[in-house]
């Protein structure tokens, strides 16, 4: 009996001192109310850099984030006209030509059929076109900021297609935003009818303006351009529409005089996200982080030389490795104080290994490498510890 009083006691103490802790520290240390929507600590604040001579881009920083997901405000921008804002209430998909039934879908009708949600990353195919002028004063944001993960949920396009009825001579789309520009893409049936999703959501929330809101084109693992935003029509055709965007923009000249069009996959690449610049580093154990992904499917493997290309050892990769999606890798690193150069490689289940850029240019010549430019990084370490971009030429 007398054990139980006391437990009891002791318990109405407990409380008591709780609540009285509790009422000191909100009067010592007063902060904000609790926020509607959420906000970063103030002592972290990553932000996307701007480029273009229209501020066109807006470029991730990869050398401040964790993990494979892009938080949404920071995923990378590229739009040829501004962003529209469009009222979701007066905005419809339209999928017609050579089709059975032509569509009108709300973005409300379009919520109706099964959902889908994919993990994937969006890469510009103009990543990287400026590996050749960046100073050693470059950031990896700068260079190769044009890449970011989200998950994505919308239906998927073969859904859609087979409400429509496509015809036997039903072989490209046109896929059509509501920008100022009405940037156009003509796609494949076949990849439409694969992976493609009509995406209207990203993150567990709504697209950003930014990111097509309310309607965004998926086509896992192939160039940022094709995945159209602000996506308001779907023409069905047995041919490609050789728009702008697939003919001026968007090849590659090669050396021979041709033009490579449709070069639409993202190959393989890896990039260190750190020790990277304006990093500097003290002499002693670090860790050589990074990501690498390709739009062929999953990595295999990440290598990292340490020694200018002369060494190469395999890395951790850290789960989930997903197909088409940016996965980390890792490796401890031991500096001695002497000058090297960083470098990393990455290979896919397709057997493809991320070449060094002069044997892009020997393949293709360098008048290619405005897209698709998926050569190594370096990464140069002085012997004050202090890192900068090289040329890996």
């Amino acid at each position: 009996m007398k054990r139980r009083h006391f437990l009891k006691n002791m318990t109405a103490l407990g409380t008591t001192s709780l609540l009285v802790n509790q009422s000191l520290a909100e009067t010592r240390f007063p902060g904000p109310p609790a926020s509607t929507t959420g906000t970063r600590s103030s002592y972290e604040n990553p932000q996307k850099t701007l480029y273009g001579q229209m501020q066109t881009h807006g470029l991730t920083p990869l050398q401040d984030l964790h993990g494979i997901i892009t938080p949404s405000d920071l995923h990378f921008e590229r739009h040829h006209s501004g962003i529209p804002d469009i009222n979701p209430e007066q905005h419809y998909l339209y999928i017609h030509g050579l089709v059975d039934k032509p569509l009108k879908l709300s973005i409300n009708d379009l919520k109706r059929f099964p959902s889908v949600s994919r993990i994937c990353f969006i890469e510009c195919a103009g990543n990287c076109q400026d590996y050749f002028k960046k100073g050693p004063e470059t950031s990896l944001q700068q260079v190769a900021g044009m890449t970011s993960q989200s998950e994505w949920t919308g239906v998927r396009l073969s859904t859609l297609l087979r409400e429509t009825g496509l015809r036997k001579n039903a072989n490209w789309l046109l896929a059509e935003g509501e920008d100022a520009a009405l940037l156009t893409r003509s796609i494949p049936v076949e990849k439409a009818m694969d992976d493609a999703i009509i995406a209207y959501a990203q993150n567990g929330e709504a697209i950003r303006p930014e990111q097509g809101y309310p309607l965004r084109l998926l086509l896992p693992g192939w160039e940022g351009s094709s995945c159209v935003k602000w996506l308001r029509r779907l023409e069905v055709g047995d041919q490609p529409w050789m728009t702008r965007e697939e003919t001026v923009k968007y090849t590659d000249p090669l050396k021979d005089g041709s033009v490579r069009q449709f070069s639409m996959i993202m190959d393989a690449r890896s990039v260190i996200t750190a020790p990277t610049y304006p990093h500097q580093i003290e002499k002693g154990w670090h860790e050589i982080r990074g990501l690498a992904w390709s739009g062929r499917g999953k990595i295999k493997k990440v290598e990292v030389s340490t020694d200018g290309g002369s060494h190469w050892l395999p890395t951790q990769l850290q789960g989930p490795v997903l197909s088409q999606a940016h996965t980390r890798f890792n490796i401890p690193w031991q500096w001695n104080g002497n000058e090297t150069l960083l470098l990393s490689r990455a290979t896919d289940d397709a057997g493809y290994t991320q070449p060094m850029v002069q044997t892009l240019i020997a393949a293709r010549g360098i008048g290619s490498l405005r897209y698709h430019n998926n050569g190594v990084l370096g990464w140069r370490v002085k012997s004050d510890g202090r890192i900068y971009y090289e040329i890996v030429a």
